[in-house]
């Protein structure tokens, strides 16, 4: 029997595993356990190609607002592609769905941003915004000013220089990252940085002030660039304290530092407003957006440029030639005719109010669920993107043992309980289509308290853990 034979007759989860290397995905644990196949999916939920239903508390990977399966996207998706399935931008070149996007993106923007630079995914988004932002300086005849600070736990993408922007170590070990010139400052974690008293306004005064201290030690001249998530996501889901923003953009704007917000996970209503940026009041220079822009119908990302930027960039075009930048597939005629389709849905059925009013719902039930379990430390989030934190002595305010999993092993409860969340190190994430329903919001409080019920029991029976 050939190879090829051979591979037709075993299962698609060992074909998984002898064909696919896995994104964010222990080899070694995938060898052992395998996938999850899944076969379809509809609203907010999915099913497996063995027919068991999940309720996705993640929508994909932060991504599918307006929930799975829509016809009226398949239809546009589908138009697109036979009245002209690509062309490229590069060279003056353009089209209509391209343009309509870049067009409408504006409108639903803050007014200081005007132009847009399509690209696939939230990592090139981030590639671009460094290189933007370098080309800037240079043509402002500031080449020295070229260091870009993140922040620790901060999520930006993987590719070599967004993974740089990243602050999270599984990013960086083994990969030789960060490169030279990319900083990371402390991240606005109220709950394990504040010492104790401190007032959130004060804790927030004490970061910026971190943040003064690292520019001045590198030298003003040297540092071109901030990046921040309006809420940090797969850094553990973790929303900036009272007057962050506002104390951060003081010493952004003292020390001609430009400002550029990644609005991948929180744009286009997770939060209950459109943008974070509206939410809390930002000022960026550059957004970087991506997920929500097509509810990953088909990939695509954008990097959106306010106008004293793009000044800059106009007015120096002249002398330094082509802007020379691009990607083969950035501003897709499908991708654009998706990302239209999406906002129209959007719009039409208000899915950012609903957002906000059943994120209401969903921060409130999952704080008087479990705020008080002695395994959970810390609930948080806002609009519909939340996370339950465990923690080993709640008493104490001491953490598991990064080395116990704890979140994985919550996640994997969840599953078997036939919902979908991400572990992040100790903390369950939710970010759940913005089409769920109050009745989807009791359930997966439902589901989440028998997985941690379970959880606590396994614990208990171990002897590595029992309440106080």
């Amino acid at each position: 029997m050939s190879p090829s034979q051979a591979q037709r007759n075993i299962s698609l989860e060992e074909m998984d595993k002898q064909s696919l290397l896995h994104p964010y995905t222990s080899i070694a644990d995938h060898l052992e356990r395998g996938p999850v196949v899944i076969s379809g999916a509809k609203g907010a939920r999915v099913v497996d190609r063995h027919g068991r239903d999940y309720l996705d508390a993640m929508g994909g990977l932060w991504c599918v607002n307006i929930g799975y399966g829509r016809e009226e996207m398949v239809e546009t998706i589908t138009e697109q592609a036979r009245k002209m399935a690509y062309y490229h931008m590069f060279f003056s070149m353009s089209h209509e769905p391209a343009i309509r996007l870049a067009d409408k993106v504006l409108e639903i923007m803050p007014d200081q941003m005007s132009k847009v630079f399509f690209c696939n995914s939230g990592s090139e988004a981030n590639d671009t915004q460094i290189k933007i932002v370098w080309y800037y300086n240079n043509l402002r005849g500031k080449p020295e000013k070229r260091k870009i600070i993140s922040r620790i736990k901060a999520y930006h993408g993987v590719t070599v220089a967004a993974a740089s922007l990243t602050g999270l170590p599984p990013v960086h070990n083994s990969f030789n990252l960060p490169l030279d010139g990319f900083l990371h400052t402390a991240n606005p974690h109220y709950y394990w940085g504040a010492e104790a008293g401190i007032s959130e306004h004060d804790f927030s005064r004490q970061l910026a002030s971190q943040l003064d201290d690292m520019i001045v030690a590198e030298g003003p001249e040297t540092v071109a660039a901030f990046i921040a998530e309006p809420v940090m996501g797969a850094g553990g889901v973790l929303v900036p304290p009272e007057g962050y923003f506002e104390e951060i953009q003081k010493v952004l704007r003292k020390h001609d530092v430009l400002f550029i917000v990644d609005e991948v996970i929180c744009g286009f209503g997770r939060l209950g407003t459109m943008f974070g940026t509206e939410r809390y009041r930002l000022e960026p220079d550059l957004i970087s957006i991506a997920k929500g822009l097509t509810s990953a119908y088909v990939p695509m990302s954008a990097v959106v440029i306010s106008e004293p930027l793009w000044e800059v960039l106009k007015e120096g075009s002249a002398e330094v030639g082509p802007f020379a930048h691009g990607y083969t597939y950035g501003g897709h005629p499908i991708a654009a005719a998706a990302g239209l389709k999406t906002i129209e849905i959007m719009e039409r059925e208000n899915l950012v109010a609903h957002a906000a009013e059943v994120g209401v719902v969903l921060q409130r039930r999952l704080r008087e669920a479990f705020a008080d379990h002695p395994l959970v430390g810390e609930v948080r989030g806002v609009g519909l993107m939340a996370g339950i934190e465990l923690i080993a002595d709640k008493a104490a305010k001491v953490a598991f043992d990064p080395k116990a999993l704890i979140g994985t092993r919550m996640a994997r409860l969840l599953m078997e309980e036939g919902m979908i969340n991400r572990a992040l190190l100790d903390t369950v994430a939710f970010s759940p289509p913005l089409v769920i329903t109050e009745a989807d919001v009791e359930e997966m409080v439902e589901r989440f308290d028998r997985a941690l019920g379970r959880l606590t029991s396994e614990l208990n029976a171990e002897g590595t853990w029992q309440a106080a």
